[in-house]
């Protein structure tokens, strides 16, 4: 019988192009002017999208279980819990044809409030025309269907921000985000299934989409310098039709950034070097 460890160090290469719609989508989206040269850090998650006929889907929206990553079928609830990326100077352009390696870095279990937990690391190296472009990993968890989905928050201690950007997510930009990734996880577009099955108070927002926006956040309080290092870490889920503050701090080539709801509790954090 194959155990979860045995996954460690399997690897996976695959190919992508930029598509231009996909830019100007996510552009609009995200109501950000369209990239005239290389598209802004984390805008590289709309590629290696994987899209299965409908046998191949789970019931929570997903591919089924198996193939590259561990399958945990124990575990029905996967989500993608944080990261960390290192830039070098190259980024990518629409048109680009872009190539990455993925490795299974670590899987290891843990027992928390929610019960019993799996979380798998995942390295990718990605590089573009004109060579590496970024090293990431991301670090998926896998959890029960015990348990609440999601805790009362907390507000959290004040933050002395440089820089404070009021959002208001609504199911729109959720689904055409969702869309724009191929991420078909029905938590972040189809409402009855994710109160109804999933526990959730409403359609949550995606990780990644949070994270982006810290990205650019953080961008934009420091206006001539890139991202050298980011790493984010998901606290609590933040949903649909509820605000989101984005609070960010700059001090030198550091920058600590987080989102926080309309009760004042952080959402996602995130803390990056620049350069």
């Amino acid at each position: 019988m194959t155990s979860h460890q045995d996954y460690i160090g399997r690897t996976e290469t695959r190919e992508d192009r930029l598509d231009p719609r996909l830019v100007e989508g996510l552009a609009a989206t995200l109501d950000h002017d369209l990239p005239k040269d290389e598209i802004p850090p984390l805008w590289h998650w709309m590629l290696f999208q994987d899209w299965r006929r409908p046998e191949g889907i789970g019931p929570d929206g997903h591919p089924r279980r198996g193939g590259f990553l561990p399958p945990v079928h124990d575990l029905p609830r996967r989500m993608w819990a944080g990261g960390r990326l290192q830039f070098t100077s190259n980024g990518l352009r629409a048109d680009d044809v872009v190539r990455r390696r993925s490795t299974i870095k670590s899987v290891s279990e843990k027992s928390g409030g929610s019960g019993r937990l799996v979380f798998v690391t995942v390295q990718h190296e990605i590089g573009g025309p004109a060579g590496p472009v970024l090293h990431e990993e991301q670090d998926i968890v896998y959890r029960g269907a015990e348990g609440a989905a999601v805790r009362t928050g907390e507000p959290a201690p004040d933050f002395a921000a440089d820089s404070r950007i009021e959002l208001m997510p609504d199911s729109l930009m959720l689904f055409r985000y969702s869309a724009l990734t191929g991420n078909g996880h029905r938590i972040h577009y189809d409402q009855p299934y994710a109160m109804g099955e999933e526990g959730y108070p409403g359609l949550v927002v995606h990780g990644p989409l949070q994270a982006t926006f810290l990205a650019q956040a953080i961008l934009d309080a420091a206006p001539g310098l890139r991202l050298v290092r980011f790493a984010f870490r998901g606290r609590r889920p933040a949903f649909a039709g509820n605000p989101l503050t984005v609070l960010v701090r700059v001090e030198g080539d550091q920058a600590v950034a987080e989102t926080r709801d309309g009760s004042g509790a952080t959402c996602m954090q995130a803390e990056a070097v620049l350069g």
